[in-house]
């Protein structure tokens, strides 16, 4: 890549969770790092820039630079600036394309926070040839979702033994509140149900599968495990998808890779009152008028108070098992936005800065980072540990 203005380039930065990233930056960026903030309102980043003026000094010299999604023109001349992108633009589905093909395109890497199945599969299958041919890393899922899940189970493939089959349960508990962003976008991923699926199918049909290996995905009933700490329940979505996604690209899988995906909670009421719950909201979101209405009840901008996020938590717990050995390890952080925003913003400078394979194209954070995200991750304070099997 030929030497461009930006090494980074963060968009949406006058969101909640965007706002969050460039504070991070702000505070643990490199020095001399040459990034820039990216949005519609010049006015919006004036605001975020004084603010992050405060951490540091040195933030009052950022470049600002418009950009639109509803403008191809400005969204490629930022692609073309800079060497890494970071969006916090969604719902994705709605607004994120434009700059994965201007990305794709130009040869800059990528990285996004979205949870958004359908999304994922279509810019697969509109980009992923023009980014292996460009060499742009496009790599979704770089926060909450669905790095804890991703990396964590290359933690612990990469404890169990070489060559034989594994299987790997990851056990999910987490406490916070949810921003305006997530529920609008989990309004508009339960609206449209049947594309997501359709667009899956499609992708299915043209991905390519591993020779002599088989990676499956495994669907356990509900039940108590004691080990997790409670009822644990199957938990599909994005992040079991990104897994096997690595586990097929990643041959230390080994042979036949299983993995189980599941959430935790405490009782047999709560299970019931969840699963109601989004019977419910799925239920409702297919039809426009209640759909509309769900959308209003929160604001796309709005985020958890700094208190509410005080008290938020994660903690992933994976069971390894193959070759007559079992591990178990932990992955676990505070507040799940800000420790999205970390997850981010660390990637970001990972593909800016460290030694990673030669890969372009659509890639999970493990194929495309791995164990060098992984030890930046633990400098930021994450924590991968290997746990007492008990």
């Amino acid at each position: 890549m030929t030497e461009r203005r930006h090494e980074l380039v963060l968009l949406g930065a006058s969101g909640f969770t965007g706002g969050l990233t460039a504070e991070y930056l702000a505070r643990r960026a490199p020095s001399g790092l040459r990034w820039a903030l990216a949005g519609r309102s010049r006015q919006k980043l004036e605001t975020v820039r004084q603010r992050l003026a405060e951490i540091d000094p040195a933030c009052t010299e950022l470049p600002l630079l418009q950009a639109d999604a509803g403008d191809p023109a400005s969204i490629r001349l930022l692609a073309e600036s800079t060497r890494v992108v970071i969006t916090t633009v969604g719902p994705y589905i709605l607004y994120g394309e434009p700059l994965v093909s201007a990305c794709a395109a130009a040869g800059t890497d990528y990285v996004d926070l979205t949870g958004e199945p359908e999304f994922v599969d279509q810019m697969w299958l509109r980009h992923h040839e023009q980014a292996v041919r460009s060499g742009a890393r496009i790599v979704h899922s770089c926060g909450f979702d669905s790095i804890p899940y991703d990396l964590g189970v290359l933690f612990t493939v990469m404890r169990l033994p070489e060559g034989v089959p594994l299987r790997v349960d990851g056990y999910v508990r987490a406490g916070g509140t949810f921003s305006g962003g997530t529920y609008h976008s989990a309004i508009n991923s339960f609206a449209r149900v049947r594309q997501a699926s359709r667009i899956a199918s499609e992708r299915r049909r043209f991905e390519r599968r591993p020779a002599g290996r088989r990676v499956n995905g495994l669907i356990v009933a509900p039940h108590r495990d004691a080990g997790a700490g409670g009822w644990v329940v199957p938990f599909p979505g994005l992040d079991p998808q990104t897994v096997l996604r690595s586990g097929r690209a990643l041959e230390r899988y080994g042979p036949d890779f299983t993995y189980a995906h599941h959430l935790v909670v405490g009782s047999v009421p709560v299970l019931a009152g969840m699963i109601a719950g989004a019977g419910a909201t799925i239920a409702l979101a297919q039809i426009p008028p209640t759909r509309d209405l769900l959308l209003k009840l929160r604001r796309a901008g709005e985020g958890p108070s700094s208190e509410r996020r005080a008290r938020g938590f994660f903690r992933v717990r994976f069971v390894g098992e193959g070759g007559g050995r079992r591990v178990v390890t932990e992955v676990s952080g505070s507040d799940p936005y800000g420790e999205s925003a970390k997850m981010l913003a660390e990637s970001a400078l990972c593909l800016a800065h460290d030694e990673l394979p030669p890969r372009g194209g659509q890639l999970t954070p493990a194929v495309a980072m791995g164990q060098a995200l992984i030890d930046r991750l633990q400098g930021a304070g994450i924590e991968f540990r290997v746990a007492p099997d008990a």
